[in-house]
């Protein structure tokens, strides 16, 4: 089944959305960071790709070809790469900046994708990420384990009780205390890879 991530005609009001309730400040937090040659993992219908900085030089990668579609109406100059986060198509050390918004929710194999962002990363580059994360309020984890496989069957993909914040540290980054927010089930941070 199709998620709502690869229906890009349905995707896209959504994410308007949220952004009209908040999504869009976290969204330019994200890409406000990037610098030099930046890969926007995941990047969907492109909605993070407009909001670059001039001088930022930007490729973009998503796994579904309606999406990137989409992206390339949105900004014909950007770099569009069909691949997924599992397997980057890019040579060690190649970026200075990558950049994930709400993707690793959806990545199969999280871990396997965290460490082909390691890889893709210069050692001093930087992760930026917004994501939603398993809750830390009790009851509600409990609701998003228990919906989890239903969900995931539902979205296309889409994780909703993923403690990514923890799957980062394990793949070897360290989180950086500035910029780092959380709002419910929100999380904005960026990380480095570690010594």
């Amino acid at each position: 089944m199709r998620g709502l991530e690869q229906i890009p005609w349905l995707y896209d009001p959504v994410c308007a959305l949220y952004e009209l309730l908040g999504l869009d400040r976290w969204r330019r937090w994200l890409v406000a960071g990037a610098r030099g040659l930046a890969l926007d993992v995941g990047c969907g219908t492109g909605r993070n790709l407009p909001l670059y900085r001039e001088g930022v030089r930007v490729v973009g990668l998503d796994p579904a070809w309606a999406s990137l579609q989409r992206a390339r109406r949105r900004v014909p100059h950007i770099a569009l790469v069909q691949g997924s986060a599992e397997a980057l198509p890019f040579s060690d050390a190649t970026f200075d900046t990558v950049v994930s918004g709400l993707t690793f929710c959806s990545v199969p194999d999280a871990r396997r994708g965290l460490a082909e962002v390691r890889r893709v990363l210069r050692p001093d580059g930087q992760l930026r990420m917004l994501e939603h994360v398993r809750s830390i309020t009790p009851w509600k984890a409990r609701v998003q384990d228990k919906i989890e496989r239903f969900w995931v069957w539902l979205s296309g993909g889409c994780h909703p009780n993923r403690d990514t914040e923890r799957a980062v540290e394990a793949s070897g980054f360290v989180i950086e205390a500035d910029g780092q927010r959380a709002k419910g089930d929100m999380r904005r941070f960026s990380a480095r890879p570690a010594g």
